[in-house]
């Protein structure tokens, strides 16, 4: 089957998916002649969630299409049309909405691919062209790349304490909307998760999907074995049979019963599923009862509020679960729901013909102060793992091998010596060219195998659960110098 990779469900109001503030100041640029001026914006997070030293970027195809589709139709800006202000008066001038009309995307947009492993103050994202249309497009952006940034790496974070063993996605129905749903299904994907119970995202992003039966089921029948064979005989080559209705290990008999039956009809049980009670315990009874009863091969699914300490736990208790079930607190990213991303100007020019005029946000707090350039991120990688990114200045040109970087992290003042690694390459590849796409996206899978890659390159101390190493990022020595310059003069820009 073709995937649907379209996140289309807001067509009808793309346009206005958006804060009000960003129209009223596209007026506003429109209205003073500067809705052509050249722009740069960065996307990118200040600090790491899940208390770690790393995240996994995603979303970036959903954010291509919000860009591709970016335009205000007839419809739209008849809505707008009807805004006021607190006079009572149009908000929105008639001129403003009848150029609105005619807005199209031109923009240029470089980006690291999804799934690439990405840390705290370096751009995941830039965007270049008219200032409107960039303006325009960060509530989407945002939206979109804060939220499936997180839980891709929620997910890495659950797939590496199951120890290569096979994770499910459970969590639409605790998920935030339908549409939350379906963006967390495709980022626990790409992060690491084998599957999702998610049908629709299944049939959108071409993500296996995997479900038996609820305790439903087994309460629509007299007993519990009646119930089990009746599945059996709806499903016979789909049985995992939930066995804690009633009594656990009372269940886990009566799936091994159906399971014997299941096999003199030439099929074989998939395996039981765990949802409360003491699950390392149950899983360790369990599976005696099973391997005694020639059935080695089934698996014992367990569920119930899972996350990665929770996994690690029973993993360091003796649980004998072979496929973990995560729903609730990977879908909404229960310990942290929001990566708090930001999108922030960083250069600005009349038109093409003029230098570029790199700007600061200053802040009385340093971790809110921007960084001002065109930047770009290069990865420096020994025998393939990274082992430090240099955020710097395009038009400047990348540091050299032995150079003197600064720490990027806004409370230190350390500087390094740029090592000489084996393999250097720049994150933020080219992904639109005013407006247009350059080059085939990849498939969700592909995306998946490269997160998974990533995170398997990353040191061990970067990405463990306590105490994670912090990853070295550094600003070269030009960008950080103009930073300090535009810090201490306090206007903010050259």
């Amino acid at each position: 089957m073709t995937s649907m990779t379209s996140m289309t469900s807001f067509d009808a109001t793309s346009g206005l998916l958006t804060d009000l503030y960003q129209l009223t100041m596209a007026q506003g640029y429109w209205q003073h002649g500067r809705a052509e001026e050249q722009a740069v914006f960065h996307l990118g997070f200040r600090s790491h969630p899940f208390k770690g030293s790393f995240a996994l970027a995603c979303g970036l195809e959903q954010a291509v299409e919000v860009i591709e589709r970016l335009g205000y139709d007839h419809d739209q800006r008849a809505y707008l049309a009807t805004l006021t202000g607190n006079d009572g008066r149009p908000l929105f001038a008639r001129g403003f909405l009848d150029w609105l009309g005619t807005v199209r995307p031109t923009v240029d947009v470089d980006a690291m691919p999804e799934g690439t492993a990405c840390f705290a103050h370096e751009p995941l994202l830039r965007v270049r062209g008219p200032l409107v249309q960039a303006q325009l497009l960060e509530t989407a952006l945002l939206t979109i790349l804060n939220f499936q940034t997180l839980i891709a790496t929620k997910s890495a974070r659950i797939c590496a304490a199951a120890e290569g063993e096979p994770v499910l996605e459970f969590g639409l129905r605790r998920a935030q909307g339908l549409d939350g749903g379906l963006s967390a299904s495709r980022a626990a994907y790409i992060g690491g998760c084998v599957a999702t119970s998610n049908v629709a995202a299944g049939a959108r992003f071409a993500i296996p999907v995997r479900g038996t039966h609820a305790h439903s089921w087994v309460m629509a029948f007299p007993d519990e074995r009646e119930a089990f064979a009746a599945y059996a005989e709806a499903m016979p080559n789909n049985c995992v049979f939930l066995v804690d209705t009633y009594d656990t290990l009372r269940g886990v008999d009566r799936a091994i019963a159906e399971a014997v039956e299941l096999r003199k009809r030439g099929f074989e049980m998939v395996g039981i599923r765990l949802d409360s009670g003491d699950l390392a315990e149950l899983s360790k009874a369990a599976r005696r009862k099973l391997d005694a009863a020639g059935f080695e091969r089934a698996s014992i699914v367990a569920s119930n509020d899972l996350d990665e300490y929770r996994i690690t736990a029973l993993k360091r208790a003796g649980a004998a679960v072979s496929v973990w079930g995560v729903g609730t607190r990977l879908a909404t990213a229960y310990d942290q729901p929001a990566l708090g991303g930001v999108y922030k100007l960083s250069a600005l020019r009349a038109d093409a013909d003029q230098p570029w005029r790199r700007m600061v946000k200053l802040s009385d707090t340093p971790i809110k102060t921007s960084t001002p350039g065109i930047l770009q991120v290069r990865r420096l990688r020994e025998a393939g793992a990274p082992v430090l990114d240099v955020v710097y200045d395009e038009e400047f040109g990348p540091p050299e091998p032995g150079a003197v970087v600064r720490d990027i992290d806004p409370l230190s003042d350390q500087t390094m010596t740029l090592p000489r690694a084996s393999e250097a390459s720049d994150l933020l590849i080219p992904v639109l060219r005013g407006g247009e796409r350059v080059g085939q996206a990849p498939s969700t899978a592909q995306i998946r195998e490269h997160a998974v890659a990533e995170y398997a390159s990353l040191p061990a101390s970067v990405v463990r659960l306590e105490q994670p190493e912090r990853y070295g990022v550094a600003l070269e020595s030009r960008v950080a110098e103009l930073k300090r310059a535009l810090i201490e003069a306090g206007t903010g820009r050259e």
